[in-house]
């Protein structure tokens, strides 16, 4: 079975049911157990709570206002790092309000340790805020932990369909490639590399199924990862530093800004010079899936959303914006504007 056919089975799976263990086998599963296993013992367990990103960035810039909602887990929160302005979320938050010169609120509901079983209370917290865009980032822990590549996706899936019900539009970062992480040792390391990687391309098929768009971390958000470990890795070679985070919302912001219509003019347009263009959903998962930074998102041809091979979608690499300092979130806003629509 081709990759792109193994990711549309599992997302297939997920949304009609059923989908044992068909990314690696039976045979396999019970080494991949054993295996993680050690690898959590050698990660450790997590030790507190990292600074809370929520607030209000961009204090001063004209409205309306943009409300953001990161969900996920300790790659959202910002696990490892001890000042809010190295987090993820300050980041993105901080990032967006340049780029779009508007005010912005970010609430985080992400929590370290999560798994897609936990994705349903987090977007049930979140829908109250009536975000603009939901940034979900998920996925590390179900490999981990094991968790069938049918069911962790099938939430996903879940999830991103309750949010665009609701008006919100949705970004999600796929799953990366654990296959990278030092305190993951062979067999593991082969394993969870072509584990993850499958499960981020069924990802990608789910998500954009459900009407969201997808990113790829892919090898951690690159190769300078596997080239800078010790810059860009926290102390236990397993979360990301402060400069790793910082480089994860710079993957994330362009996709972000999209969604929500602020994508410069010039990126309007597929651009096929740039390695971009509309193919079946099944083979761009898959290709994004191998390259960072590579946004899917569906589309039409000649009308049509799907063809003979499925839904239809943009594989677009947009242009990465100059890195933007994070800035600490103001907390002099309205306390009610936590939980109020925004006005401008």
């Amino acid at each position: 079975m081709g990759k792109a056919e193994a990711a549309k089975k599992v997302a297939t799976a997920a949304m009609y049911g059923g989908g044992g263990l068909s990314l690696l086998g039976a045979s396999l599963f019970g080494v991949l157990k054993a295996e993680a296993k050690l690898a959590r013992k050698t990660i450790g367990p997590a030790e507190g709570d990292p600074p809370d990103a929520t607030g209000w960035y961009g204090r001063g810039r004209p409205g309306p206002a943009l409300k953001v909602a990161l969900i996920g887990d300790s790659s959202a929160a910002g696990y490892g790092v001890h000042q809010v302005t190295q987090t993820p979320g300050a980041a993105l938050a901080s990032g967006l309000a340049e780029r779009a010169d508007r005010r912005v609120y970010l609430r985080s509901f992400a929590v370290v340790g999560a798994q897609t079983k936990d994705l349903a209370a987090q977007v049930s917290s979140a829908l109250p805020i009536e975000p603009d865009v939901a940034v979900i980032l998920i996925g590390a822990n179900d490999v981990t932990h094991t968790v069938l590549p049918s069911v962790s996706v099938g939430r996903l899936a879940d999830a991103v369909r309750r949010l665009r019900a609701a008006g919100v539009e949705v970004v999600v970062g796929t799953c990366p490639d654990l296959g990278t992480i030092k305190p993951i040792s062979p067999p593991l390391k082969q394993v969870a590399r072509a584990w993850s990687r499958r499960l981020a391309a069924a990802q990608a098929i789910a998500v954009v199924e459900a009407g969201g768009r997808t990113v790829s971390l892919a090898a951690v958000l690159g190769p300078e990862f596997a080239a800078a470990p010790a810059l860009l890795f926290g102390p236990d070679q397993f979360h990301p530093s402060a400069e790793g985070y910082a480089s994860l919302a710079a993957v994330l912001l362009p996709s972000t800004m999209a969604a929500l219509g602020l994508a410069p003019d010039e990126e309007t347009t597929v651009e096929y010079l740039r390695g971009e263009g509309v193919l079946p959903i099944a083979r761009a998962a898959v290709e994004a899936a191998r390259t960072p930074g590579t946004e899917l998102g569906g589309t039409e041809v000649a009308g049509q959303r799907r063809g003979v091979r499925g839904l239809w979608v943009e594989l677009r690499h947009r242009r990465r914006h100059p890195r933007t300092e994070a800035q600490a979130p103001e907390e002099s806003e309205d306390a009610q504007a936590a939980t109020a629509p925004l006005e401008g």
